[in-house]
């Protein structure tokens, strides 16, 4: 499997799509740091949310073949800045999580063009507990 490092920010699902694609028990853990399984790098949400980490995640990268930008479905805003996704030099993909939170097609579509606007190549739409598009996204990985 490629190697994958998630970036998103703090309760966007990170690790709890690391433990449906590891096929893990779901349960609730908060990351404090990095965490890297056998094809997953898990990082803070604090990563993301604070520009002074951008360097951690830029260096981190480089033992990654793809970065996935994780954006929550039920959030009204992105935390990615235009471009952001071609600050690495690897393939980067887009997830939204949570998707079956929601029932407004609206969002899912506002969540899409917020990981395009970051320069997502292509974007997967999943939901962890439900285990919707998991295994689409472990297939892409492979």
């Amino acid at each position: 499997m490629k190697k994958v490092m998630f970036i998103g920010r703090t309760g966007t699902g990170k690790t709890t799509l690391t433990q449906a694609l590891n096929n893990e028990k779901i349960e609730y853990k908060k990351t404090q740091s990095l965490e890297f399984s056998d094809f997953i790098i898990d990082t803070p949400g604090e990563y993301i949310e604070n520009k002074a980490y951008y360097n951690a995640l830029i260096v981190t990268s480089a033992d990654a073949d793809i970065i996935a930008l994780l954006q929550d479905a039920t959030t009204e805003q992105s935390i990615f800045p235009p471009g952001f996704g071609s600050i690495f030099a690897k393939p980067v993909i887009g997830i939204v999580t949570k998707v079956n939170k929601v029932s407004d097609e609206n969002e899912l579509e506002k969540s899409k063009e917020f990981l395009k606007t970051a320069t997502c190549e292509k974007i997967f739409l999943v939901d962890s507990l439900e285990n919707k598009g998991i295994e689409e996204l472990r297939e892409f990985l492979k």
